[in-house]
């Protein structure tokens, strides 16, 4: 069953209006029928079963039937801070840290950062992020979208990690797999942030300032892994960890 984010602007007590690309997929991909079902969050946690009862291409509208209790989000907070990379590695981080669940992504530069964006190109990629968001969140039946944050610098990064319950930083001269180790020490519904370098990685300057911030140094294990696998590997750790093992 299709599933679509609207915001509460669009929610008119048991009566939601689609709007924009969400209008044209119901009306001309979907080629949907009043009287077809869809799932629809209202992007604040809350899913509803609404039955479609006005389908044009100028308009479509759906009726409430019941709102939906299972929550398919993770019991904690996660935020994935990447340094920037490089084509469309982005873009796929985007969408399965999406698909695992992550809060919030963060793309950053560092030292080792190769891709420099001005201020146009900046803003296109984060609204393309933003759209590939959304669509993985509805492909993977997430109650929300995970906020796509400006890009910002690393030191802007280090002062972010001092608001969290828990603050990780990936670097592969940690000799330690201490992953495990960490995540135990919080609970459910606390805040993590985990720090994914560039293709190049972190400066040793760099994640000594980190550990001067707070931030704990982990190992994802004995293998050298791409930025666009790392955070993702992280993510799966804090899946079995938060979901699996309680």
């Amino acid at each position: 069953m299709q599933r679509y984010f609207v915001s509460p602007e669009q929610m008119m007590g048991n009566q939601i209006r689609f709007q924009g690309d969400d209008l044209h997929h119901i009306a001309k991909v979907m080629r949907s029928n009043p009287g077809d079902q869809v799932i629809v969050s209202d992007g604040t946690g809350r899913d509803f079963l609404a039955r479609l009862s006005i389908v044009s291409k100028d308009e479509v509208i759906a009726e409430v039937i019941d709102e939906i209790r299972e929550s398919r989000e993770l019991p904690v907070h996660i935020t994935l801070a990447q340094g920037l990379a490089k084509g469309e590695k982005m873009d796929l981080i985007v969408q399965k840290a999406t698909e695992l669940g992550v809060t919030e992504i963060i793309p950053f530069t560092s030292s080792r950062t190769i891709v420099k964006l001005d201020d146009k190109k900046e803003k296109n990629r984060i609204t393309r992020w933003r759209k590939i968001a959304k669509e993985a969140a509805e492909q993977s039946h997430r109650s929300r979208i995970p906020k796509i944050s400006e890009v910002i610098s690393f030191k802007e990064l280090l002062q972010y990690g001092t608001q969290v319950d828990c603050a990780l930083i990936a670097y592969e001269q940690e000799q330690q797999f201490n992953f495990p180790q960490l995540l135990s020490r919080h609970a459910n519904g606390c805040n993590i942030l985990v720090t994914i370098g560039p293709e190049g990685g972190f400066s040793e300057e760099e994640i000594d300032l980190a550990i001067e911030y707070g931030f704990s140094p982990v190992s994802l294990g004995k293998r050298i892994l791409r930025t666009e696998t790392a955070g993702l590997v992280a993510l799966a750790y804090c899946i079995y960890h938060f979901e699996q093992t309680k």
